[in-house]
């Protein structure tokens, strides 16, 4: 007799009915919380896009991620940060569930489909991590920039391409890849030229953009 298919494990409904959360709406351009604030709880992202950014003592911006409904933030105050090392700002509307520190504890011991979900994350995070890092050690500005467009519609992911992604301002692609904002408006500017990106009523990748991911 042939077993019975492993349902997949939705983790929506799941934190829905987990004690210690709360749900919360963030509006585009609201801060989830500042670099140096207490880190107490773990926040998921059950829709929009969330900026996490780093300010140097100079007073340098760099942006680390953009994150998407499906991915956990702030979850640093499970391995004992006391403060919050990055500013978290909702970059589009946003629903939050916000998870007591000591719910995830609990939940991560008694939970294996919830365990297995967020070690998943933490993985694909600190692969991410890994590529950011060599990206920014070998590529160019530009190939940089063409990396993080095809990233943010989802280029190589499972399932469908999001062609038009949500806006985004050229001063948080240049904060991502690190480089000015007149660079990246000249980039931006001679991927459009060269039928790469469009602009209709968003941000429109085109596959042909790998071009200038993939040559040397």
């Amino acid at each position: 007799m042939k077993a019975k298919a492993k349902p997949d494990f939705d983790i929506m409904s799941f934190l829905t009915k987990a004690p210690g959360r709360r749900g919360t709406e963030y509006r585009a351009g609201d801060r989830i919380f500042d670099q140096g604030d207490a880190a107490k709880d773990v926040f998921f992202i059950r829709a929009g896009r969330v900026k996490l950014s780093v300010l140097s003592k100079q007073g340098k911006e760099a942006v680390v991620a953009i994150l998407k409904d499906g991915d956990f933030f702030g979850e640093g105050c499970l391995a004992g940060q006391l403060v919050r090392m990055a500013t978290a700002v909702a970059i589009s509307d946003c629903s939050l569930t916000k998870l007591e520190n000591a719910t995830v504890v609990r939940l991560l011991h008694e939970e294996p489909a919830f365990s297995e979900r967020f070690v998943s994350h933490l993985l694909s995070r600190n692969i991410k991590i890994e590529e950011d890092l060599v990206d920014q050690l070998f590529n160019s500005s530009e190939k940089r920039l063409a990396r993080v467009l095809l990233l943010l519609a989802h280029f190589g992911k499972e399932g469908k391409p999001e062609l038009v992604i949500p806006k985004i301002s050229q001063e948080t692609l240049a904060g991502i890849v690190g480089t000015t904002r007149p660079r990246i408006s000249f980039f931006m500017n001679r991927f459009r030229k060269l039928g790469f990106i469009d602009y209709n009523g968003g941000l429109e990748i085109h596959s042909s953009l790998l071009n200038v991911v993939l040559h040397d």
